[in-house]
């Protein structure tokens, strides 16, 4: 498993954190927008207790996870007061603890997930927030339903299982522009009246916040290059 990089210093992920505030608001404001509609989710999955405190100090409260157990380790101690974003893939086997952690999960990706979803929340009496994972470059290891299936997923998920749908999700291809495929995700959000619209990491934020993004997913700017 990665761990932090030792030689990344609490104070070095405080300037970060500062640094990556200042740059979501410049480009807020350089797109008409206003920096609160704009949420940091700090991707904290790999991470050490020491990077995540620090991250707590810097005033962080929204953190995205890839895997329930890791996010289980990091989080069950000190859950309160946080939002939760599982932001990996998520295998059915999982939803119920899933559920039971997060307060938003950003993959869904097909129906027996949107099942297992929906079967997890009325056993444990909890609504989770969802959103669709778009795979909008068609790469075949991607999770993600495809473009074109995507309203139908939306549609099903809401109107079958009863799902709280209230965004979409994407990760262009790592070797192309990733404005058009964070243009498509915004048109897919909008003509399914979806509000939040969660694209765009580190090297990429400030692209995806002009087309509209409302949460980005930042980890390695906010925390450095992770070891492995």
């Amino acid at each position: 498993m990665s761990v932090t990089n030792p030689a990344f210093s609490a104070s070095s992920i405080l300037e970060n954190f500062t640094a990556v505030r200042g740059q979501i608001e410049t480009t807020c404001h350089q797109a008409g927008r206003d920096p609160s509609t704009v949420t940091l989710t700090a991707v904290s999955k790999t991470q050490a207790p020491e990077a995540l405190a620090a991250a707590l100090s810097a005033g962080q409260r929204v953190f995205g996870e890839n895997r329930v157990q890791e996010a289980y380790q990091h989080w069950a101690h000190q859950r309160g007061g946080l939002e939760l974003r599982l932001i990996g893939p998520l295998q059915t086997n999982k939803a119920l603890e899933a559920v039971e952690l997060f307060d938003v999960i950003e993959t869904l990706d097909r129906e027996k997930l949107a099942k297992a979803l929906a079967d997890a929340m009325a056993k444990t009496g909890t609504s989770v927030r969802v959103l669709v994972q778009v795979n909008t470059g068609a790469e075949p290891q991607k999770a993600g339903v495809l473009p074109a299936d995507a309203d139908d997923m939306i549609a099903m998920a809401r109107d079958t299982y009863g799902l709280n749908i209230e965004g979409v999700m994407c990760i262009p291809p790592v070797d192309q522009d990733p404005v058009p495929h964070f243009r498509m995700l915004k048109t897919i959000a909008d003509s399914n009246g979806l509000n939040v619209i969660s694209m765009g990491m580190s090297g990429d934020f400030e692209a995806a916040i002009a087309c509209g993004a409302t949460h980005v997913r930042v980890g390695s700017a906010l925390f450095g290059q992770r070891n492995r």
